[in-house]
């Protein structure tokens, strides 16, 4: 569970989306008075107020599909990362298999045009002639766990993770994937949008075919093939809002009943190829995908498997081919779906690449030059005080009884939290790179994590591991682990500054920080207790009291509407909603203990109450493009960034008295409307 973006690929995908190189200064300002909009009323949109000068001056850059603050701060890291790599690119001292050897040669490797535009399609041969030669059930599953090991989403995704219900276990889990589209509803949905969107995507598909030299008719029907097979899977997926209901998708079962729920599937070939013969147990996700693809792996003809193979192969590596096939796959993906106008800068997709294949090589240089102990010891003073701000709200919860607090208290205080960078760094001994060619890179690294992850497989859960890295402007809770994960890259200014007044780290960095935390009491995260396993322990009266407060929310959200006839979805986006208040509610808590027996002075004319709610709009600072938008309504379990400051605020009283907003006023939502989940029933 990310801040912003819960899911790791879309963690990781904020570092593809850069811009032209531009130096965005350091500052210990939470946020910028000539981003207000002094011509709005608080009272009526406070989103407006904070930022509406901004929206007002500024343009989404050609590269980007959305824009805002996190883009600034990623320029930030950028800079420091980029200076970083092309040092390491002129060291030719470096030692051969050392990581600055590695993450040197990956870059420059990335950045070495001449030799990808003239190797074109060349290194995709091998790969193609790997498919080519599938011709039964056993060469498909083969075939599969291949191309699943070098990042191709191919039939269904294979992850290795901590058990649920015995988190101290890691277990191979297999889960719905397999398809182009962002998402099952792309397929599905029969608006005019939705359809128009299929055709486009179809004529994408048959390009990219072209680019491999088939013939026309052959690219047209192999593109037809393309969308028939993912149509199939996509109807046999769940939604998202099922596939987030962790008590669902739990179905732990034996290898054998894998083969009896979806047989077809040549299994045995399949997990000897990936070399674990001997895995007895697994979690299958969702059974009835499988039993679907087992039935597909049986009827469908190896001709048209191929076609579908080497669909996703091509979909996994055209951004490191040569330009034609970069740029048809950014014309889709980039700006069909997402708005986007114009490609990022060569050196900012390497560098994104580079973090995602040597993230902890790179941010160990990252650190040592952009993350201070002082910060460190900061930032993990304000996690103690905010989590002693959410022990005070559990404690007080009139709704709440006596033996679920105690549980509740117990997970709170067994969370581990991990800030800025890793205690102990990944070893990349087995990784090989080289200026040879960047593709074959990027396919190693590929390799190596998930042999890496494959290697886990029914061992103990190490809990010094990250899930991302350290210069990543993210964190996350993850309820499995139970643990909190802060990257140096979100513990920059303006979300956190050690030198900062309390009022801007708290209203930022420390709402983020509450927001993580109360992550472990969402709607999935309170499914899960203290060591991390899925088990219930909420007593019957108070899991009904909490889903009839969450229900509040749930109507709130489903009220929004972006983009005319598209609205937010209040239960997909509910637990990333109920993380939003309850972490205002904790972080203002926090603050105002920090403003015990101080005079309460006010600064650039705002008093701290003041302060401390335009800094928190300040994290959402943020225009999207339509199509990006429309993409995330579909797709994200986040609300848009404008509601993630409209719909918190308007729940709490503090923000009304701060601004001294009235009953009535749009940011006053009624008491008897708002959703008290982290408040008692009496007013205090």
């Amino acid at each position: 569970m990310c801040l912003m973006r819960r899911n790791p690929f879309i963690c990781l995908l904020l570092l593809s989306l850069g811009t032209a190189f531009v130096a965005v200064p350091w500052t210990a300002q939470g946020f910028d008075p000539a981003n207000i909009d002094t011509g709005v009323n608080p009272c009526s949109d406070f989103f407006q107020y904070a930022v509406g000068a901004w929206e007002q001056r500024t343009a989404i850059p050609p590269e980007y599909a959305k824009y805002g603050v996190d883009q600034e701060v990623e320029t930030r890291t950028f800079a420091h990362l980029k200076d970083i790599l092309e040092g390491a690119a002129g060291d030719t001292s470096a030692p051969k298999g050392s990581e600055r050897q590695k993450v040197r040669d990956f870059f420059a490797a990335g950045m070495d045009e001449a030799r990808i535009e003239e190797e074109g399609r060349r290194p995709l041969e091998p790969l193609l002639a790997r498919i080519a030669a599938v011709r039964d059930g056993e060469a498909l599953a083969t075939e599969i766990a291949f191309l699943q090991e070098i990042g191709a989403s191919a039939a269904f995704r294979l992850e290795v993770g901590p058990d649920d219900r015995n988190s101290a276990r890691e277990i191979l889990q297999l889960s719905q994937a397999g398809l182009g589209l962002p998402e099952r509803d792309y397929y599905l949905k029969q608006d005019a949008q939705s359809k128009k969107l299929r055709r486009e995507y179809v004529a994408h598909v048959e390009r990219m075919f072209g680019l491999l030299d088939d013939a026309a008719s052959t690219a047209k029907q192999n593109a037809r093939t393309v969308m028939q097979l993912e149509t199939r899977l996509a109807q046999a997926s769940l939604t998202r809002a099922q596939a987030e209901d962790p008590i669902a998708i739990y179905h732990k079962m034996s290898r054998a009943a894998l083969a009896k729920r979806a047989p077809g599937f040549a299994w045995d070939a399949y997990f000897r190829a990936l070399g674990l013969d001997g895995v007895k147990t697994l979690l299958v996700r969702q059974p009835l995908f499988f039993r679907e693809l087992g039935r597909m792996a049986q009827a469908v003809p190896p001709a048209e498997w191929r076609i579908y193979l080497r669909w996703h192969v091509l979909r996994a590596t055209a951004d490191y081919l040569s330009a034609p096939f970069a740029r048809e796959a950014f014309a889709f993906n980039g700006t069909t779906i997402e708005g986007t106008q114009a490609p990022p800068p060569r050196w900012r997709r390497v560098l994104a690449e580079t973090d995602a294949a040597l993230g902890e090589a790179l941010g160990r240089l990252y650190v040592e030059r952009a993350f201070t102990p002082h910060a460190k010891e900061k930032a993990l003073e304000l996690v103690a005080n905010v989590r002693a701000a959410l022990r005070a709200r559990i404690q007080r919860l009139d709704w709440m009884g006596e033996a679920t607090k105690t549980e509740a208290l117990a997970k709170l205080d067994a969370m581990r939290v991990k800030i800025g960078y890793p205690d102990v760094w990944r070893d990349y001994a087995a990784l090989e790179i080289s200026r040879t060619s960047y593709l074959k890179n990027v396919l190693a690294a590929r390799s190596f994590e998930f042999r890496r992850s494959l290697a886990k497989v029914d061992k103990a859960v190490d809990h010094t591991e990250w899930s991302i890295t350290p210069s990543t402007n993210n964190a996350y809770y993850e309820p499995a682990l139970n643990e909190l994960v802060f990257p140096a890259g979100i513990l920059q200014p303006p979300f956190f500054d050690p030198e900062a007044d309390e009022a801007l780290n708290y209203g930022n960095i420390g709402a983020t920080i509450g927001h993580e935390m109360s992550h472990g009491f969402d709607d999935v995260g309170r499914k899960y207790d203290a060591r991390g396993s899925l088990r219930n322990w909420w007593t019957t009266a108070d899991a009904k009291a909490y889903r009839q407060r969450t229900a509040l929310l749930v109507k709130q959200f489903d009220a929004f509407e972006p983009i005319p006839g598209m609205h937010v979805n209040g239960g997909l986006t509910l637990g990333e909603n109920l993380a939003d208040l309850a972490g205002l509610l904790v972080a203002h808590d926090a603050f105002k203990r920090t403003q015990e027996g101080k005079a309460a002075a006010s600064k650039d004319g705002f008093t701290p109450d003041q302060r401390f709610f335009l800094s928190y709009a300040e994290t959402w600072r943020f225009k999207l493009r339509e199509e990006a938008l429309r993409a995330r309504l579909l797709t994200d379990e986040h609300a848009p960034p404008r509601y993630r400051v409209l719909g918190p605020l308007a729940n709490m009283p503090a923000f009304a008295a701060a601004f001294s907003c009235k009953a009535g006023d749009a940011m006053v939502r009624p008491a008897k409307d708002r959703p008290n989940s982290w408040e008692s029933d009496i007013p205090r």
